[in-house]
């Protein structure tokens, strides 16, 4: 047990893991046709080869074997990993519209839900919806009136009839009528999938250009550019500037904190901050694409170096924007009362417990 896990420095700090995900990457859940190795089986290896290749302070605890990662579509291990073995209070699970990658998505939506089931004060759900799927409307209707949706996922691209078919957000004809239904039935978020391709595809529907169009059109819905940083730093950090309902979301993002390019991150989220997104950036570690905790204790920990601050002028990052990224920013968009959910928590299965599980030993 590593000391911060012994103090438990965050155990006062709201969290929300505003991505988490429950991966099916067996190759039997792979969708058939010419794109499967190329994208479903070469993502697979990327997430796999990020999973095994950082390691939290040398820590092996901290990793999976490779058939449970593949089998990262586990209710018991999430939660476990979340709430017992971190300083998270609540996630936000994602469903993932790949349906022409993997047959469940990727991120199946049963997942969340027996989750939520469980411990329906700390997860909440992002529905997946895709263009693509000809009943796509009735399904923004299913995710938010019966599914009880707090968001809906989308995605740029997918493989369509055996081939790759990308999308823009600021679309009139395939974007916007989805975005309009969204708003008509009270829906608030809409999170977006950017900076990161998958596998051997364009990168262009992964810039966050459209974002912009969807924003100014539908100033009532939130926009939440996932993976928000880790490319195309620039054009996010000004919609952050221009737009007051766009948001980011730092999947993946965070994970440079360890992968020796803790620089890098400084330079990425020192920009983010710097053009006004200290109320407008939200937590993630990704999980279970990586364990939450050595994430969170390592982004408490972080500082800005001062060369850089010097340099282009970042602001310091101190204890209140850590605690607004960390849970607060979040919970004030979703129209969240913190302190109240706070103590609906602390008497529940976790809440009760002062010390953090071993890693992983939810499996």
């Amino acid at each position: 047990m590593t000391a911060t896990q012994a103090t438990r420095p965050l155990e006062d700090v709201f969290v929300i893991d505003s991505t988490v995900h429950g991966y099916n990457f067996r190759a039997d859940n792979f969708v058939p046709g010419p794109f499967k190795e190329r994208i479903a089986a070469q993502l697979t290896e990327t997430l796999w080869g990020g999973h095994i290749g950082n390691v939290p302070f040398g820590d092996r605890r901290y990793v999976l074997s490779r058939e449970r990662f593949e089998n990262g579509h586990d209710p018991d291990l999430l939660g476990a990993a979340l709430f017992a073995e971190s300083d998270t209070d609540v996630c936000i699970y994602h469903g993932v519209p790949l349906y022409g990658i993997y047959r469940d998505g990727g991120s199946a939506l049963w997942v969340g839900k027996a989750m939520r089931e469980r411990w329906p004060d700390r997860v909440a759900l992002y529905g997946p919806v895709s263009p693509w799927q000809p009943d796509a409307l009735d399904i923004v209707e299913q995710m938010i009136a019966e599914e009880k949706a707090i968001g809906i996922k989308m995605y740029p691209m997918d493989i369509v009839n055996g081939e790759v078919n990308s999308y823009r957000l600021d679309d009139p004809e395939i974007a916007f009528p989805i975005l309009e239904r969204i708003q008509q039935l009270g829906g608030k978020i809409v999170a977006t999938h950017k900076a990161v391709p998958q596998g051997q595809v364009p990168s262009e529907p992964f810039a966050p250009y459209d974002v912009a169009g969807a924003a100014s059109a539908f100033p009532d819905l939130t926009f939440e550019i996932v993976h928000g940083g880790i490319a195309y730093l620039e054009e996010t950090a000004w919609q952050l500037q221009r737009f007051p309902n766009v948001t980011v979301n730092l999947e993946t993002t965070a994970a440079f904190m360890l992968s020796r390019q803790p620089r890098q991150f400084a330079h990425m989220l020192g920009t983010l901050l710097f053009w006004g997104g200290a109320d407008k950036i939200f937590w993630s570690s990704g999980a279970t694409a990586r364990h939450p905790q050595p994430y969170l204790e390592m982004f408490w920990d972080f500082e800005i170096p001062e060369d850089l601050q010097e340099q282009h002028s970042y602001p310091p990052l101190t204890r209140e924007i850590k605690e607004n990224i960390l849970g607060r920013n979040h919970a004030r968009v979703l129209g969240w009362d913190v302190a109240a959910l706070q103590a609906k928590l602390e008497g529940d299965e976790f809440g009760l417990h002062k010390k953090l599980a071993e890693p992983w030993s939810g499996v």
